[in-house]
C-alpha cells in the first residue's frame, strides 16, 4: 500500500503542474527518496488486440530520441516506439504491435512506405494533406518570386477545399496545366561557378515533384472514398501536449523525459489508480564484462623495486 501511494503521488507529479513538495506537503527532497524507485518501472499498454479501421501515425523528437506513436482516429493511444531515427526498421517496430488497419493517415516521413510495404501490405494510405502543403511552402516560401511558383502553391492550398471527387478531378486536371504551361522550367539548367550544370529553378522542381508524386500514388484523395481524416492534426495535439508536458518539468535527464513520456501516454487511456496493473521493472542493461587480469608479473606497474632504487633509505647518502 506504500508503495502504491508512492506511484500515485509520483504519477500526479509526472502528468500536472504541480512541485513536488506542493505534493506531498513536505520537501522535494523527500519526494524524490520515496518515489526514486518508481524510474525503474516501465509502464505498457494492455493488448486489447482490437482491430481500428484508420490508424494515424507521426514522429515526434524529445532530445536525441524520436519518438513513433500510433493512434486511432477517435483520438485513443494504441502504440508507440523509440528510436534514433524514422527508419524502415523503427517503422515496423511500431506497426508489428497494431494489427492492420483499412486506412492509415501518415505525413509520408522516410522509411514509412517501406515499412508500410512489409508490414500492411493491404493498408490503404492517405498522406497528411497538412505537411503535403507544408513541404511545398519550404521550398517555394510563403510569397515565391516566381508566377509559376504562386501558381504552385496556391494549387497546393486548394487541397483543402477538394470535398467530393468531381473537385478532385478538377484539382488535378489543374495541376497538369500547371506542368503544360511552366513544366519546361522544372528541366532548365545553368551552369555554376564550379563548372557543373545545375537546375536553374531546383526549389521548383522539388515542388513539383511533392505534388506530383502525391497524385500519381492516388495517397492525397483517399479519404473520398473511406471517409477517413486527411490530416493527422489530432496526432499533433498529442504531441503538443507532450512539449507542454516536458516544459513543466524542465531538467530531467533524457532517460526521465522518456519515462515521463510513456507514463503520460499510459494515463491517457486508463485512470490513475489502475496505472501500478499496467508497469513492470525494467531489466537493467548488463554491465560490460571487467578486462582479465594477465598471467605473469607485471612488466609495468606502479610497485617499488630494489632494480630502480626506489627503495626509502636510511642514514647518510653515499656513506659505505
Amino acid at each position: 500500500m506504500t508503495e502504491r501511494e508512492q506511484l500515485r503521488r509520483f504519477l500526479v507529479w509526472i502528468s500536472g503542474k504541480q512541485s513536488q513538495a506542493e505534493i506531498t506537503g513536505g520537501t522535494g527532497r523527500s519526494f524524490r527518496r520515496d518515489t526514486a524507485w518508481c524510474w525503474a518501472l516501465e509502464p505498457r499498454l494492455p493488448a486489447t488486440g482490437e482491430i481500428h479501421d484508420v490508424v494515424l501515425v507521426d514522429g515526434v523528437w524529445i532530445g536525441s530520441w524520436c519518438l513513433l506513436i500510433a493512434q486511432s482516429s477517435t483520438g485513443q493511444v494504441i502504440a508507440w516506439q523509440w528510436c534514433a531515427r524514422e527508419s524502415s526498421a523503427a517503422w515496423e517496430a511500431l506497426f508489428a504491435q497494431v494489427p492492420a488497419p483499412t486506412v492509415v493517415v501518415t505525413d509520408g516521413g522516410s522509411g514509412i512506405r517501406s515499412a508500410l510495404a512489409h508490414t500492411w501490405p493491404e493498408t490503404i494510405i492517405q498522406r497528411c494533406i497538412f505537411h503535403i502543403q507544408l513541404n511545398v511552402t519550404r521550398e517555394l516560401t510563403r510569397k515565391p518570386r516566381l508566377h509559376a511558383g504562386r501558381a504552385l502553391r496556391q494549387i497546393a492550398l486548394n487541397l483543402t477545399n477538394v470535398h467530393n471527387f468531381d473537385e478532385a478531378i478538377t484539382w488535378r486536371l489543374t495541376l497538369e496545366a500547371w506542368w503544360q504551361k511552366f513544366g519546361h522550367m522544372t528541366r532548365e539548367r545553368t551552369m555554376y561557378g564550379n563548372g557543373h550544370f545545375g537546375f536553374t529553378h531546383l526549389k521548383l522542381r522539388r515542388a513539383w515533384g511533392i505534388l506530383h508524386r502525391a497524385a500519381e500514388t492516388g495517397h492525397i484523395f483517399t479519404s473520398l472514398g473511406h471517409g477517413n481524416p486527411r490530416t493527422t492534426s489530432r496526432l499533433e495535439g498529442l504531441n503538443s501536449q507532450i512539449r507542454h508536458l516536458l516544459r513543466h518539468h524542465r531538467g530531467m535527464p533524457i532517460e526521465h523525459r522518456r519515462r515521463a513520456i510513456e507514463w503520460f501516454l499510459l494515463l491517457h487511456e486508463i485512470p490513475l489508480n489502475q496505472a501500478h496493473k499496467h508497469a513492470r521493472i525494467s531489466e537493467p542493461v548488463p554491465a560490460p564484462p571487467a578486462p582479465e587480469e594477465p598471467l605473469g608479473p607485471a612488466l609495468y606497474d606502479t610497485g617499488l623495486s630494489t632494480e630502480e632504487g626506489l627503495w626509502t633509505r636510511s642514514g647518510w647518502a653515499g656513506r659505505g
